[in-house]
């Protein structure tokens, strides 16, 4: 496809209608390194460097490129069609009736859980716009409706831009203010208004009272042991991770295989949901396997050997931030961001001096191929690998979506290394900076506002206009994605960073500040968390109307959801564990 040497060549290839830009590719000429040879990182310096220790990627070239799926092609898409058009009929029969509000908000849930909900949002939106007029528009209306119906309606009501008060569960509160009083048996309708309670909003006291007491009675049900076994699996899963805080594609995956094995399912939406993952897998799997061609030809996995080789791990993060099929070109971009940062990161975290740090961050600055001169070897193979990658997403972004894109990316990429680069001032200066100090910081550090720099350009957005103006409008979800995204990766990796003398991050920060045990600083930062949800779910109730606006603010929450997931159970980014693996498993390879 393209030559093996980085330095020589870059392919990037998203559609047949986009080709390279021969200028924008460095040459190793340009630099006065032969053609034939690449250079290598040097073997002896005069710094003592630090090493990550990071285990060898568990996933070969070779490997990916050998996957394949039945699925690829069109030949499964008149299946689907039909499929679609047996569900669409089942949409529209059920919201003729009026009749059973309960009904059609469990298929909502069902074809939102099932991930198929994106072939039905104009049939979702008229059953939602009436069963909010007819059963939620006013407490006349919803005094009427039983817990279930309320607690489903208000979360799936509220995740499509509805403003539903907390107070229509005042009603299900005793007069001491307690849930427990008024609740019978309903075990069902208290799992949905634990979900529920994962909409709520600052100073919405009802809801957190209700997340308190439903999370107490369902750990107790589980204790006492519910013969349900779907229930029961429904439950701990919920517990585990609530679904707003889920990430989509992942909860697809999972709920395919719980729906199965309920009693009343409908074939018709289980048989088009495996089919419709069965057809998203065989795009990301296409997807990954060109993303892989791209790192190969970086080759920096075996000539920057200090940096992480997670081109399998940062992929799984771009399906988790989109996973819809005409997003592949976000996709193939996004990866290669992901890998670029990743690589920064070790370079800023573990591997440069702060000498050279900072001549890597004037570089980057400058935007100037001459500038790298000064700079060791290693970093100008970072430099002109990560410039010609720059250049060739500009290069698409210009010639198949009309936006040149270059100084929004400058400016992004800037940011990001000057956030980086402040962080080791702190680490080589010794200096402990505050949980806020250190928050403000990392807000830029975490690389989400870089991230969706990138993923703006690529969306259904229709003018570099409407991009910039949606700037002001999307700030606050921008930054509480961000802080949601850094204090999740905290919880997973401080561990391991603190025991190779990394700066302190969020939970060392708040124990340094505040004379805090760990278990109290760990706690603190994940009722921290909880209330930036709490301001997250306020901003995104307000971008509804827009479509460019919806998908920017679902691609910044479902990277803070990625978080969650991702170090959920210890750092599954950056170390290669059976857990990720299996992920990789069922959401890349394995098909259902």
């Amino acid at each position: 496809m393209a030559s093996s040497v980085w330095a020589f060549s870059s392919p990037f290839l998203i559609s047949n209608s986009s080709l390279i830009s021969r200028k924008s590719i460095v040459t190793c000429e340009k630099l006065l390194i032969p053609k034939n040879q690449v250079m290598d990182v040097p073997t002896t310096t005069a710094s003592v460097r630090r090493s990550g220790s990071y285990a060898p990627s568990l996933w070969s070239y070779d490997h990916i490129q050998s996957l394949t799926s039945k699925y690829t092609g069109e030949k499964h898409m008149p299946g689907l069609q039909t499929l679609k058009e047996a569900v669409r009929t089942i949409i529209y029969k059920d919201n003729e009736k009026e009749e059973n509000p309960l009904k059609m908000l469990n298929l909502v849930d069902d074809l939102q859980r099932l991930g198929i909900s994106y072939h039905f949002e104009n049939e979702i939106s008229n059953v939602l716009k009436n069963i909010y007029h007819n059963y939620f528009e006013t407490s006349e209306k919803w005094t009427k409706i039983d817990l279930n119906t309320k607690a489903l309606g208000f979360r799936i009501l509220r995740q499509h831009g509805y403003h539903i008060p907390q107070e229509i569960f005042e009603d299900i509160k005793d007069d001491a203010g307690n849930f427990e009083g008024h609740l019978q048996t309903n075990i069902i309708g208290v799992l949905n208004l634990y979900e529920a309670s994962y909409l709520s909003v600052e100073d919405e006291n009802i809801l957190d009272d209700a997340r308190d007491f439903t999370t107490k009675y369902l750990i107790e049900c589980l204790e006492n042991t519910i013969s349900d076994q779907h229930l029961s699996s429904l439950i701990t899963h919920a517990l585990d991770i609530p679904l707003q805080w889920m990430v989509p594609r992942v909860e697809a995956r999972w709920f395919i295989e719980a729906y199965e094995k309920r009693t009343a399912m409908n074939p018709t939406l289980l048989e088009l949901a495996k089919l419709d993952f069965n057809i998203l897998q065989a795009i990301h799997l296409e997807d990954l396997k060109y993303t892989s061609r791209w790192w190969k030809n970086t080759r920096w996995d075996s000539k920057l050997t200090f940096l992480r080789d997670r081109l399998v791990e940062n992929f799984l993060w771009t399906i988790g931030t989109n996973s819809l099929p005409q997003f592949s070109p976000l996709r193939r971009i996004l990866a290669q961001v992901f890998a670029l940062i990743t690589s920064f990161d070790d370079v800023y975290d573990v591997y440069g001096t702060l000498e050279e740090l900072e001549q890597f961050t004037e570089a980057i600055s400058r935007w100037d191929i001459n500038s790298i001169d000064e700079l060791p070897e290693y970093m100008k193979i970072c430099f002109i690998g990560f410039y010609n990658s720059i250049n060739d997403i500009t290069y698409y972004t210009l010639t198949d979506m009309g936006f040149f894109n270059l100084p929004y990316l400058k400016k992004a990429w800037e940011g990001l290394c000057k956030a980086y680069l402040k962080e080791a001032q702190w680490y080589y200066s010794g200096y402990k900076p505050t949980f806020e100090e250190y928050l403000e910081n990392a807000y830029m550090s975490i690389s989400l506002p870089l991230m969706l720099t990138h993923i703006s350009f690529l969306t259904s957005v229709t003018s570099t206009e409407e991009i910039m103006n949606s700037m002001e409008i999307t700030e606050n979800i921008i930054r509480y994605s961000s802080i949601i995204l850094r204090l999740a990766g905290d919880l997973g990796t401080y561990t391991d960073e603190m025991s190779r003398g990394d700066t302190p991050k969020s939970v060392q920060c708040y124990m340094l500040e505040t004379g805090a045990t760990e278990d109290e600083a760990r706690m603190y930062v994940k009722t921290f968390i909880l209330n930036t949800w709490k301001k997250l779910n306020k901003e995104r109730s307000a971008v509804m109307n827009s479509q460019f606006l919806r998908e920017i603010t679902e691609c910044g929450t479902n990277l803070g959801r990625m978080a969650q997931f991702m170090y959920h159970e210890g750092d599954g980014h950056g170390h290669d564990n059976d857990v990720t693996k299996s992920h990789v498993l069922s959401l890349l390879v394995n098909p259902i």
